[in-house]
């Protein structure tokens, strides 16, 4: 103590400094690490997965490469009944999904085929975002999902089936629908079913 009193103040204010930092060093050291989530039993109900084994034959099939895209063909075709096309705007149209992720698994598609949203005129985006508005209240309509998942996937690494022609998902769900699926085996989607799904949504787009 006396040694420590025949320091000058700039010392021993040093010192005090130094005593301090490991003080309030000491006292980080002691606040916990963030928890983990991953490391819970039940950490699955934090991001709960949409099973659709039934996709399994479009992922599997041969993917034929051609000159124009799948979406082109269809808004070039007459045939909507086939195609499943529920409505066509002045820049756009919509059709259901033949692999769906859920029932009425739509998507909404423009005529001009680009990759990205860069490649749309103010208008067509906001035809194409109008004609999503739309669908999504149809589908509340005849459908009465609990939510939606609403979304576009840019790039083959982000999942696009077809990566050269922009189109936006549109996908109902329901409580409990990410279990019900997995536990039957060689499930499908019945055309019928699509077929029946796409002449309603038909109608109520026609209002």
């Amino acid at each position: 103590m006396a040694r420590y009193k025949k320091l000058g103040v700039a010392s021993r204010l040093w010192l005090e400094i130094g005593a301090k930092r490991r003080h309030y060093t000491s006292k980080i050291r002691t606040v916990p690490k963030a928890r983990d989530f991953t490391s819970f039993p039940d950490y699955s109900g934090f991001m709960e997965s949409l099973h659709a084994p039934w996709r399994i034959d479009y992922v599997l099939s041969p993917k034929p490469q051609l000159d124009t895209s799948l979406f082109t063909r269809i808004a070039q075709s007459n045939d909507d009944l086939a195609n499943r096309v529920v409505v066509r705007d002045r820049t756009c149209f919509a059709l259901l999904n033949a692999y769906p992720y859920n029932g009425g698994h739509l998507m909404i598609v423009p005529y001009k085929a680009v990759p990205d949203l860069n490649g749309l005129t103010r208008d067509e985006l906001a035809d194409l975002w109008e004609l999503t508005r739309r669908c999504i209240s149809a589908l509340k309509e005849i459908m009465k999902p609990d939510g939606f998942n609403v979304g576009i996937n840019l790039g083959k690494v982000a999942g696009a089936g077809i990566a050269d022609h922009l189109h936006i998902h549109v996908v109902p769900r329901w409580n409990g629908d990410t279990n019900f699926m997995p536990v039957l085996a060689n499930t499908s989607v019945l055309p019928q079913a699509l077929d029946e799904v796409a002449a309603r949504l038909r109608a109520e787009l026609a209002k």
